[in-house]
């Protein structure tokens, strides 16, 4: 089963990754990957806003040429965009430059549908990414997560991916939900909840 705290020795063996925000205050890192998507991306955009919370957004550049007003959407909201490649590619089973050129493919994609936004943001589809690859996007920054919330899963209660991303999250957490069409279910109910809850114990959302 796949852990919703990301295991320590992870951020030990890849340490040039970003895995946490180091800090004494208690303010969390809301991330959502996969999108823009109509629906999901909305509620996920409607929600955050009752909350008076930022996230990043991590976007398949080939969802940002599908719909755009969606993405347009994210940016007018004041969240901060990342690449998550032009078609969700997984590192493993990639050569280094179709990887790279995919992520310059979404990238080339943002600035067509938003000329003036630029991001130096990426995260591996799947946390899935080889030290080569690493070593060739020396330019970004690579997001990885302390929190998965496992939204994406069809068998997991949509309570129990709740309760669990609570009690994996700390103060300082990357976590990660999907704003797509698969986790719909579970992060319509998880989200608003987990906003409610740390927003009550004085934390606030920031993009990264």
């Amino acid at each position: 089963m796949i852990p919703h705290r990301t295991p320590a020795f992870l951020p030990w063996l890849y340490p040039s990754l970003t895995w946490r925000v180091q800090t004494n205050e208690p303010v969390l890192f809301l991330t959502f990957d996969d999108g823009p998507f109509p629906g999901p991306t909305d509620f996920v955009l409607e929600e955050l806003n009752k909350a008076r919370a930022h996230a990043t957004f991590f976007c398949i550049g080939d969802n940002v040429r599908k719909y755009p007003s969606v993405f347009k959407k994210v940016n007018s909201y004041g969240h901060a965009v990342g690449n998550h490649t032009f078609n969700h590619v997984n590192g493993w089973k990639t050569p280094v430059q179709d990887y790279v050129n995919s992520i310059r493919q979404c990238d080339a994609q943002i600035k067509v549908s938003n000329p003036q936004y630029e991001t130096r943001l990426f995260r591996p589809p799947y946390g899935r990414i080889t030290r080569k690859q690493i070593t060739a996007l020396r330019d970004f920054k690579i997001i990885m997560w302390d929190v998965l919330s496992v939204d994406y899963n069809k068998n997991l209660p949509a309570e129990k991916c709740l309760r669990n991303t609570i009690a994996a999250t700390r103060s300082g957490s990357i976590i990660v939900f999907h704003d797509s069409l698969k986790a719909e279910q579970n992060l319509m109910f998880a989200l608003p909840r987990f906003l409610e809850h740390f927003s009550s114990k004085g934390y606030t959302f920031r993009s990264l």
